[in-house]
């Protein structure tokens, strides 16, 4: 399938999937839509010193060079993708220069060049552990406090929104863990509710009305 990189509206990139005409990030904004989704409403809410968060759809690695940045909290990230990015798409990138973090380059290049299926220490306080991994094939079980659900639109991969992978989500989260994703969709909230999510309905970043929160309630 073509890919492409573009400019999306806050003047961050994404890859640009023109088959699909999808994106990896909002189009409206990919750096406004991370910080929104996934920090505002996702990790900002963590409370505990030491937290881990399983991102469903590592792709570019925007999601985690945010949360390496905004976090002062231990965090121990696992980031599942089917299909890595490659190198030059990296490369393309503009993350590191869009968020005036040209001193921490050297962690963005090495987020990505570090071998998949093994844990390795970012910094003394944080750690990613890449999978390549389909998502229907996670089995984890109340590992994670926070999920970052960042799949491909459920109208290209209507098999990654269904109630089987959300049970997976539902078993991989410890009691009151919680899940954040872009998507607003009527399925997607029912299929949710539906393993046993309490899920509310969130102001949507730039370019969407809503976005879903979901939580595992003890």
């Amino acid at each position: 399938m073509k890919r492409e990189i573009i400019i999306t509206s806050d003047g961050s990139t994404t890859i640009h999937l023109p088959d699909w005409n999808e994106q990896y990030h909002s189009k409206h904004g990919a750096i406004q839509e991370a910080y929104h989704v996934f920090i505002k409403n996702g990790l900002e809410l963590q409370k505990k010193e030491e937290i881990s968060i399983l991102e469903i759809g590592f792709g570019t690695g925007l999601n985690c060079f945010i949360t390496f940045l905004e976090s002062n909290k231990i965090i121990n990230y696992v980031g599942v993708e089917a299909y890595p990015v490659v190198a030059e798409e990296v490369l393309k990138l503009n993350y590191v220069t869009e968020l005036k973090a040209e001193n921490e380059q050297a962690v963005f290049n090495k987020m990505h060049a570090l071998s998949w299926e093994e844990k390795h220490e970012i910094t003394q306080n944080f750690s990613l552990t890449k999978r390549q991994q389909f998502f229907k094939d996670i089995n984890d079980k109340e590992q994670f406090d926070l999920i970052y659900f960042d799949a491909f639109g459920a109208e290209h991969q209507p098999d990654l929104w269904t109630e089987e992978v959300f049970k997976r989500m539902f078993e991989a989260l410890k009691e009151n863990g919680i899940l954040v994703t872009y998507s607003a969709k009527g399925s997607v909230r029912r299929a949710m509710q539906a393993v046993g999510f309490t899920v509310e309905r969130l102001p949507g970043p730039p370019g969407k009305r809503e976005m879903l929160r979901a939580t595992k309630l003890a």
